[in-house]
């Protein structure tokens, strides 16, 4: 039965070419440091079980460092030229985006259709990454780029990116490090003299600004996620006031990820896009996004007091 073990193995063998196409392209800026970080990248995907906690840890501590220190240099692969994409941009149009949609496609296709040979816990994991692997061939087929092309392509953005590429994965880590250190537990003895019993609106808004807060604080929703659900979602919205459970859980999501558009934690979806637009204000996205921010906020919260306890 295929499972989540497909999906490293892909994103495994991806970092994997790009650390060999680092090491061997003579003018990438700190070539032998940018390979090592995909390769231990790659190594923690394709063998991270193998390594046991403290071999991982180690693993996340270097990967840090070399980010960290700024040893991950930006590429620039020989791939299609810029006249190349203007004439293939031409002559395509807007037809250049149906390979985009193949990735969804696949995904929902696969979600609904549940194929008995896939893992149902993980079957839409599966299938999203299968749909990228279908979107290649069929781009690739379609287009004919150089045969390298993709994979020069995806390291050259992925670069670009750096190190806040895993970002998102280390602060999700975090959530769960929170979890098992009891951290939910100790905001909810917290946070429990402020919701007078019965008081169901007070409640929920407590969990959606503290969803909110703590991925202001963290970077990342998945992150704060158990940390509120312990602490607020799970004691009193369910058990204490009968809340429906799944409509609390995926809501209280999107009220964390309200959180996500205003902080700089969040350093892949609002510091780095400033960068690569070459802003001259790196909280320029930051900003743009307040006012749709808060409004959203305030919606989700109106929304799990009102669909959640019915």
């Amino acid at each position: 039965m295929i499972g989540l073990s497909f999906v490293y193995i892909i994103a495994g063998l991806l970092f994997a070419a790009w650390a060999a196409l680092t090491l061997v392209a003579k003018a990438q800026p700190r070539r032998i440091t940018s390979a090592a970080f995909w390769g231990l990248l790659a190594f923690s995907f394709l063998a991270g079980d193998a390594l046991g906690d403290l071999g991982n840890g180690v693993l996340v501590l270097a990967l840090v460092g070399l980010g960290g220190f700024g040893l991950v240099g930006r590429a620039e692969p020989p791939t299609t030229s810029e006249p190349q994409r203007q004439a293939s941009a031409a002559r395509h149009g807007n037809r250049l985006l149906l390979p985009a949609l193949i990735v969804p496609g696949v995904a929902l296709l696969g979600t609904l259709a549940a194929p008995g040979f896939i893992d149902p816990k993980q079957v839409t994991l599966v299938c999203l990454a299968a749909g990228a692997v279908i979107a290649v061939v069929v781009t690739s087929l379609w287009l004919r780029p150089p045969p390298l092309a993709p994979l020069q392509e995806g390291r050259r953005l992925a670069a670009q990116v750096g190190w806040a590429i895993i970002l998102p994965q280390l602060l999700a880590s975090l959530g769960a490090v929170f979890a098992l250190a009891g951290v939910g537990e100790i905001v909810g003895s917290l946070v429990g003299a402020l919701i007078p019993d019965g008081a169901r609106f007070v409640a929920v808004l407590v969990f959606t600004l503290g969803m909110a807060g703590f991925t202001i604080l963290m970077g990342n929703a998945f992150a704060a996620f158990p940390v509120m659900m312990a602490a607020v979602g799970l004691p009193v919205l369910v058990s204490a006031l009968g809340g429906n459970p799944a409509i609390i859980a995926a809501i209280g999501m999107l009220a964390g990820f309200c959180g996500t558009l205003l902080t700089p934690m969040a350093a892949n979806f609002n510091i780095v896009p400033a960068l690569l637009l070459e802003l001259d204000d790196r909280n320029a996205v930051i900003k743009a996004q307040v006012a749709t921010a808060l409004p959203l906020l305030a919606i989700n919260t109106l929304l799990i007091w009102g669909l959640a306890f019915r």
